[in-house]
């Protein structure tokens, strides 16, 4: 039996392990869950080492190894077979942090953006010192489904999430509507200033 050099396994098992392979994705292609459920089972340990060194926390790599196979469950049928199924996995893995990287420096610029906006609010009520009545009617200048989640927040204090919970909405929601809404507040505020 031949070997490769560095003391790999033989290249015949190589070529079976591929010719297996190739079955199993075919299979899973054609609908056929036990040969998905193969698949996966064959490239989980390797998905997530590799998503652990990506991550470097056991739980992101975790959530990130299940995202992936839930993906790869989805799009098995795009899957082209031009690059073995571990080298798939992979590349829909780093879509995917990179996709997360995105979305959590998103946030945290909206966050910063937020805080700003609120410590500039804070600041522009303490100048008038007791023009509420201005407050209120810039208040009132919102759309109620904007207003309701600044007055939850900035009023009662309640998080984005739970503000989220109450209002039945989704996270990335409430965020986009505090936004909105502070961005509006500011502008009507200064609106007054000038009048």
């Amino acid at each position: 039996m031949k070997h490769e050099q560095g003391g790999g396994p033989p290249i015949q098992d190589k070529r079976k392990l591929a010719q297996e392979e190739a079955g199993l994705v075919r299979e899973a292609k054609r609908g056929q869950q036990r040969s998905l459920a193969e698949l996966v089972q064959r490239n989980y340990s390797f998905l997530y080492h590799y998503a652990l060194k990506l991550t470097m926390d056991k739980e992101r790599a975790e959530d990130l190894t299940q995202e992936t196979i839930l993906k790869a469950i989805e799009r098995i049928g795009s899957f082209q077979a031009q690059s073995k199924f571990s080298t798939w996995l992979i590349a829909i893995a780093s879509r995917l942090a990179i996709d997360r990287s995105r979305r959590i420096e998103r946030e945290r610029r909206w966050m910063q953006e937020e805080q700003q906006a609120l410590r500039k609010l804070k600041y522009e009520s303490m100048q008038r010192m007791g023009d509420w009545p201005e407050a209120l009617r810039a208040l009132g200048q919102l759309e109620e489904r904007i207003r309701m989640p600044v007055l939850l927040k900035y009023y009662y204090g309640y998080s984005q999430e739970e503000i989220a919970d109450m209002l039945e909405v989704p996270t990335g929601t409430v965020k986009s509507r505090l936004h909105a809404g502070l961005k509006q507040l500011r502008k009507e505020l200064a609106d007054d200033e000038q009048r």
